[in-house]
């Protein structure tokens, strides 16, 4: 087996969790998921596609009538003055992280040089590693409570050797969303050094500041159909269907036909029967995502103020995403204090180191929390099980 692959870490997320599997008595907010299952109604459109024996192979990029879907979806979120995405510029996917990984494969070769913005998602810059490629990362900064990104440390960071630049907006797990300003820079700086984009924007539409869009900046507002722009999505989070592993790309419509390719050699192509169930989502998407976002907002509301009340957390709400990171003062090793956490106080947290790259010292103290509770009772219980384990001698 490849190096590269036996060095990879476990999951410390999964690490934690496996200290609390068997245990009724935990509190699980450790995971990147609602606990509430998928509509009813996108479930039975896949029941009806198994029932009219819809079990056999689709075309590498999808069923034709989800990717005009999708396109239509993509271009209905736009801001004005956008260009609407055809859907000869989708690809669909087995799950978000599949567009991630099928994404890297597709233009990052070993030995070339990646820029990531972490803290992140531990996927994203592992996937480079994967491939061989050498990882730089531009770590965000909490700054007066908030995450701030330094734009010009991570322009002199993107060079002409830099092959791709990987993005997550808004961020898992910190919240953090980069503003239109921001993408332009961005954007024009990658024009320059024919560096590719791939903008992991899952949670586009977790978004709770004001928007024209009703969600966060995407860089499809601005954005050339031909730009070297890849923007994977998910029906993960905004659908409520993490387990159906069902997710798209956007991306030139001259690289299409050679994603598909990748996709033949990756899955083949996504079950025809979630894709039904994909099609019916999109379909009635203002019955879904609005309310799950509604709700969301409401989970966050509930949570931040009750952890800035326990003396020693160092949090403030995040605009995007379905994540409290916060900072436990006086804690060392996150990983060591999560799986205390889950032993001690019956509490499932993810610690922040999984979130960046080599257990950087800076996540000391870090911990994730998804707020994604149907029931805000379970928020206030978990707080009550940290501050009473904070006060333990």
């Amino acid at each position: 087996m490849r190096q590269v692959v036996l060095d990879l870490e476990e999951s410390l997320i999964r690490q934690v969790a496996n200290a609390g599997i068997g245990r009724s008595d935990v509190l699980k907010f450790w995971f990147g998921e609602s606990d509430e299952v998928t509509p009813a109604f996108i479930r039975e459109a896949a029941a009806r596609s198994l029932s009219e024996g819809e079990t056999f192979y689709a075309h590498n990029l999808g069923l034709a009538e989800l990717r005009e879907a999708i396109a239509a979806y993509c271009s209905n979120l736009r801001c004005t003055g956008a260009t609407p995405v055809g859907a000869d510029r989708i690809a669909v996917t087995s799950g978000g992280v599949n567009a991630l990984m099928l994404a890297v494969q597709a233009v990052v070769d070993a030995g070339d040089e990646v820029v990531a913005v972490t803290p992140v998602w531990p996927n994203l810059t592992a996937q480079p590693v994967i491939m061989g490629a050498q990882v730089r990362c531009v770590s965000l900064k909490p700054v007066a409570g908030r995450w701030q990104l330094d734009m010009d440390e991570l322009l002199k960071a993107v060079t002409v050797r830099t092959k791709l630049l990987i993005v997550n907006s808004p961020n898992n797990p910190t919240g953090w969303t980069l503003s239109r300003a921001e993408q332009e820079l961005l954007l024009t700086h990658c024009r320059k050094t024919g560096t590719w984009i791939l903008a992991d924007e899952v949670y586009e539409r977790l978004y709770y500041e004001t928007s024209q869009s009703g969600c966060a900046p995407s860089f499809l507002d601005i954005a050339q159909p031909d730009d070297r722009l890849m923007v994977a999505h998910s029906f993960s989070k905004s659908f409520l269907m993490t387990g159906w592993r069902l997710g798209w790309l956007v991306l030139p419509a001259s690289a299409t036909t050679h994603m598909g390719k990748l996709i033949e050699f990756n899955t083949s192509c996504a079950p025809v029967f979630i894709q039904r169930a994909g099609v019916v989502a999109l379909q009635r998407t203002d019955e879904v995502t609005p309310q799950v976002v509604a709700h969301l907002k409401s989970c966050r509301d509930t949570l931040v103020p009750l952890l800035q009340a326990v003396p020693g957390v160092e949090v403030s709400p995040a605009p995007g995403g379905m994540y409290a990171f916060f900072r436990l003062a006086g804690q060392g090793d996150a990983f060591d204090t999560a799986k205390r956490l889950v032993v001690e106080a019956g509490l499932g947290l993810a610690p922040g180191d999984a979130f960046s790259v080599d257990r950087s010292p800076a996540m000391r103290g870090w911990l994730r929390w998804c707020f994604a509770s149907q029931d805000l009772g379970r928020l206030s219980d978990g707080v009550d099980r940290l501050a009473g384990w904070l006060r333990q001698p």
